[in-house]
């Protein structure tokens, strides 16, 4: 989305200013017009300390023409146009004070070999007020059936996430780690935003979740609530907390220090991953800057720096499973949810996620 001044004005009008308070360069923005309703992205003009909506070229271009309008729609993804290169490192968690009027459902059933997941996606603890400033979205009760292999048998190779669940919590609220924020809102771009790094707005709250369009409500880190009702402590191995989607367990940061002892000492699972050392590319669709978390691609698995592999598992024996199996953790470093599977991901999984 290619973004222009506002044309022949010395200043921006107040609406476009207003669209833009309390927010941070680059994220989206809307506001309405005496000639319509215009969207685009949140700069600075020139010789103006305040940012303002400047809106999108094709905005501007497609006037009140329907049919235009759907045809640059559906040609165009709704991405936000971030500029932001480096992170504070802080991330900012609204407190989860919302008792949800939906109940939680959640069923769990065996078919043979295969698990049957079916959830309404809402979870049994409180949550932040939705909408809010980084997120505009409600929650809503979703309509999850997803069917998983019982007997999931490890691959050879590791399958990347993409663009989906990576699997479902024991409160039947999806894992989902990715988030759709690239550099220059160009999808194509090595330059992901990770949503844990603080960089960008995204309306969290204190269970490091928010809520996407279709009103899905998931996590793209530390289930904290989740984790404090299920007394995840550090002094014993990590109770089941989800599945992920090709069937293997997920646990959350603790478990045994001998993989195949479940009488050995309770330590905590460390990532194998680390920031890259040096600088970005810059220039063209680069953004330049120093590896510091703000985008995925800043960091990279080095084999054996920690206790988990590339998609933050292992070979281990589990309360659940005391003659062994593959199992997932959730780390407190990154990728906190694991970005890979071990297995063969369901495409219940692969083929449900609105965006």
């Amino acid at each position: 989305m290619h973004v222009i001044a506002i044309a022949h004005a010395r200043t921006p009008p107040k609406e476009a200013i207003d669209a833009c308070r309390n927010v941070s360069s680059g994220d989206q923005c809307a506001f309405n017009t005496p000639h319509g309703r215009l969207t685009g992205v949140c700069l600075n003009p020139p010789n103006q300390s305040r940012l303002a909506c400047i809106p999108s070229r094709e905005n501007q271009n497609r006037g009140n023409n329907p049919a235009r309008q759907s045809e640059n729609q559906n040609q165009r993804p709704n991405t936000r146009q971030h500029t932001i290169n480096q992170s504070s490192g802080i991330i900012n968690t609204a407190p989860a004070t919302t008792n949800l009027f939906e109940k939680s459902k959640l069923d769990i059933s065996l078919q043979g070999n295969t698990r049957v997941l079916r959830a309404n996606g809402i979870p049994q603890h409180d949550t932040g007020v939705f909408p809010n400033s980084g997120n505009p979205h409600s929650i809503k009760e979703q309509n999850y059936v997803y069917k998983i292999d019982a007997q999931p048998t490890p691959n050879n190779y590791f399958t990347p996430l993409g663009m989906h669940n990576f699997g479902l919590a024991v409160n039947g609220v999806p894992f989902d780690p990715g988030a759709a924020e690239w550099y220059l809102g160009n999808r194509n771009s090595e330059w992901q935003y990770e949503p844990m790094s603080g960089a960008i707005r995204l309306g969290l709250d204190e269970n490091h979740a928010h809520v996407q369009p279709s009103g899905a409500y998931h996590y793209h880190g530390i289930p904290t609530l989740l984790l404090d009702s299920l007394s995840v402590n550090g002094t014993s191995h990590s109770p089941l907390i989800g599945w992920a989607a090709d069937g293997f367990p997920i646990y959350a940061m603790y478990g045994y220090e001998n993989p195949q002892d479940i009488n050995s000492k309770i330590i905590k699972m460390t990532s194998s991953y680390s920031l890259r050392s040096g600088n970005r590319l810059s220039g063209a669709s680069n953004p330049g800057g120093k590896f510091d978390g703000t985008f995925v691609n800043d960091y990279l698995y080095v084999d054996g720096a920690g206790i988990l592999d590339e998609c933050n598992g292992r070979m281990t024996v589990t309360p659940d499973f005391p003659e062994g199996t593959y199992a997932y953790y959730l780390t407190e470093s990154w990728p906190i949810i694991p970005r890979c599977y071990k297995g063969t991901p369901s495409k219940d999984f692969t083929q449900q996620r609105a965006r």
